[in-house]
């Protein structure tokens, strides 16, 4: 073992415990934990909006928020909060029977409902707080713009975004396990997150916030008509709703982060670490 950090096949043997810990957890703690998951990484996402929604560069702006949207991953990471993106490494202690598949899929869909909870009552609480109104409302018209382009993704696109995004997260939750310090979790966590969120990739959480925040702010006329301004179409602003939100963002995207975490994550590491290995 080294001094400092953990190594990939010591982080592998530590995921068994972690995994067996997390479905021992009772379905009212992992909810309320999932909750707290949702509400952090929602305030994440209004904080990279608030920051570039004024910016005319898509690339510097996906840049800036790169910079900021780690600390969403960081606030979950060191409370110990329960992200559904990040739980895709239970597969590691299902593989290796420590836990049931069962125990694994009901945790994660415990996890997720918490995090879909805490997402849309930050996204309530921001819209109705008047917080989009910054820059004379220009703020709320980029958040609906947000949700128009994200539940607006070819369905295959939107699938392969999502692999590629949390074949990212799940590496940088990988990572920060090794740390033995919360100084090496927090820089483990930034990199992978900061290149993902500049990559434009999908996550199905940060969706959880940023459609519903965008279905929520249509209402407002202001941010409707600027939105409109802006390229929205009537079309596309009538077609904003609960449906496009699950059906055309939220189910693919889901999978795409399933697949990426659990198989080319997950899968993969305890093909290299875990599988001929005895306890």
């Amino acid at each position: 073992m080294q001094d400092s950090y953990l190594t990939p096949s010591e982080i592998a043997k530590k995921y068994l415990d972690i995994g067996r810990q997390k479905a021992d957890y009772s379905v009212i703690k992992q909810f309320v934990l999932g909750t707290m998951a949702g509400i952090f990484l929602s305030l994440a996402c209004q904080g990279t909006s608030q920051l570039t929604h004024t910016i005319a560069s898509e690339s510097i702006a996906k840049v800036i928020a790169g910079l900021l949207f780690p600390g969403g991953l960081i606030l979950i990471v060191i409370t110990g909060s329960e992200l559904f993106t990040g739980n895709c490494l239970l597969i590691l202690a299902c593989a290796k029977k420590h836990i049931k598949i069962r125990s694994m899929f009901r945790s994660l869909a415990v996890v997720y409902l918490g995090n879909m909870a805490g997402s849309i009552i930050i996204a309530a609480l921001i819209v109705n707080s008047g917080q989009l109104d910054f820059s004379g409302g220009a703020l709320g018209a980029y958040t609906i713009k947000v949700a128009v382009n994200k539940t607006n993704l070819d369905f295959v696109r939107a699938f392969i975004m999502g692999i590629l995004c949390n074949m990212l997260v799940c590496a940088a939750v990988w990572i920060a396990a090794a740390a033995k310090d919360i100084t090496g979790k927090i820089l483990a966590i930034f990199f992978p997150i900061c290149l993902f969120v500049t990559s434009g990739f999908e996550h199905s959480i940060a969706n959880m916030y940023y459609i519903p925040a965008g279905i929520f702010a249509k209402s407002n006329p202001l941010w409707s008509s600027l939105a409109i301004s802006a390229g929205v179409t009537h079309e596309q602003l009538s077609s904003l709703n609960t449906g496009s939100f699950l059906l055309n963002n939220l189910l693919p995207v889901t999978l795409g982060n399933f697949i990426g975490g659990t198989v080319l994550i997950g899968l993969v590491y305890y093909f290299l670490y875990l599988k001929d290995h005895k306890a």
